[in-house]
């Protein structure tokens, strides 16, 4: 249907009153402003996009390891928060072929990471849209000492690639606004020469092979953070089943790892299911890991629904990135400030397994701890309520977290600690939350003031005394 043309008619002057209406009318409807650049996280300012809200990616990724290169097309549903004349995406190193805004070209500019896209029309505050970007070169993993020194991102491995992107490198392989406040649900589809398996979030609901290529379609239904989801891509040897607890689980392992006397598969369903039980209810539509041989990674990650595991990792390793689903996960921090919300809990949970096996009590992990670092070492100088950018992860955030989680324990109670657990994991179940609403929510549950403990354990510096 093509819009007819209007006959032509002589125009009459509007009255000037009309006019001058008219006129004022115009000139002070607001123009439509463009997206800010970023969320304004303090330590990755620049990540995240403003002026709207991410609401569904569907992503498609084909994969060639000879050449390491990477096609993509970016599908992103949205709600605009704002009028938008412009809004961001996060992109790193891969270039632009097109971007579409409901269905019609739109503009775009960049600098550095950062594109703007300028649709046809402004959107509307409120208004949802959808955004198509085709994208495609070599992946690069990103450097530098905030992950242990590591390389993270998209890795490259001698038969595909080990995607784990915590804290900025999910822009490293698909456009999206590219923090943690921003969740979203997704579809991936993963493209691989055929005999290659491709891993991701969530359930698989579709796989075939065609024309020499493997097809692998997942789909994750509840929100998830950009850093945690993955595209893992290799030879996998793959178990599923369900849990003692009826929940589904899938754990794909490099066939060319010796497993020695870990069983991946068995750790991974005994702590989902007593997780369940400790944290609340399991989040997620299925459990699982991906274990890959990728030893220049040296880290694992805590990806939605499947771990990530850069080799066959120790029982404990296990156990923390699975308590991950909850902290972190499911609940995942406002800014990249309150990360001990995800690694001190994860690492508190690593002691609560051991005195759910019998091994050894957290109160007795808490003291070996405390009592292994002296007065003058580094560990003490690390603010974890705020440890700052390159030592976001450091050591101290993981076992000084886990060390105040003790501390508050012993001050509230088991009765109350084992009650504040569900509770914060129901209150912001695929959600955001930071430090203030886990402070609050402790001091609801036990009826105490706290402030005193989580300065003196999260907000000072130096070896705080023993309670």
């Amino acid at each position: 249907m093509a819009l007819s043309r209007p006959a032509r008619r002589r125009a009459r002057p509007l009255p000037l009153a009309t006019a001058v209406a008219a006129a004022f009318t115009l000139a002070a409807a607001p123009a439509a402003s463009p997206g800010a650049p970023g969320v304004g996280d303090p330590y990755f300012p620049n990540l995240g996009n403003g002026g709207f809200d991410a609401l569904h990616y569907d992503l498609g990724v084909s994969y060639a390891p000879g050449t390491g290169r990477l096609d993509g097309r970016t599908g992103l549903t949205a709600r605009a928060t704002q009028d938008l004349g412009s809004f961001h995406l996060d992109l790193q190193q891969l270039e632009i072929t097109s971007i579409e805004v409901d269905g019609r070209r739109a503009k775009f500019s960049r600098s550095g990471d950062e594109i703007t896209v300028t649709p046809r029309r402004p959107l509307e505050e409120g208004e949802r849209f959808t955004v198509e970007v085709v994208y495609g070169g070599v992946p690069q993993p990103l450097g530098g000492p905030i992950v242990f020194g590591s390389d993270y991102g998209w890795m490259k491995t001698d038969d595909g690639v080990f995607v784990a992107c915590e804290p900025n490198a999910a822009s490293t392989w698909f456009p999206s606004s590219d923090h943690p406040s921003d969740k979203a649900t997704y579809d991936i589809r993963i493209d691989t020469p055929q005999g290659l398996t491709g891993v991701s979030n969530g359930r698989l609901v579709d796989r075939h092979d065609e024309d020499g290529r493997s097809y692998f379609h997942w789909r994750e239904r509840k929100p998830m953070a950009t850093y945690l989801a993955t595209a893992t891509i290799g030879r996998f040897t793959v178990r599923t089943g369900t849990t003692p607890g009826g929940v589904p689980i899938y754990v794909a392992t490099d066939p060319r790892l010796p497993t020695g006397n870990v069983d991946v598969y068995g750790i991974t369903a005994a702590a989902t299911d007593h997780w369940s039980k400790v944290f609340g209810p399991y989040p997620f539509e299925e459990t699982g890991a991906i274990v890959d041989d990728m030893p220049e990674a040296g880290f694992s990650l805590e990806t939605q629904t499947k771990p990530v595991y850069s080799a066959v990792r120790s029982e404990t390793t296990i156990v923390h990135e699975v308590a991950h689903q909850w902290f972190g996960d499911s609940v995942t921090p406002r800014d990249w400030r309150h990360i001990w919300l995800n690694e001190g809990f994860a690492s508190y949970a690593q002691w609560l397994w051991d005195e759910h096996k019998g091994t050894r009590t957290a109160y007795d992990a808490f003291r070996a701890a405390y009592a292994a670092r002296p007065a003058e070492s580094a560990f003490w100088k690390i603010e974890i309520g705020d440890p700052q950018r390159d030592t976001m992860l450091d050591r101290a955030v993981y076992t000084r977290g886990a060390m105040t989680l003790q501390v508050l324990r012993e001050r509230i109670g088991d009765r109350a600690f084992f009650k504040l657990l569900p509770a914060w994991t129901k209150q912001h179940r695929y959600g955001n939350a930071d430090t203030g609403q886990f402070i609050a929510l402790a001091e609801k549950v036990s009826g105490q003031r706290l402030g005193d403990l989580f300065h003196t354990w999260l907000h000072t510096t130096g070896k705080p005394a023993l309670p």
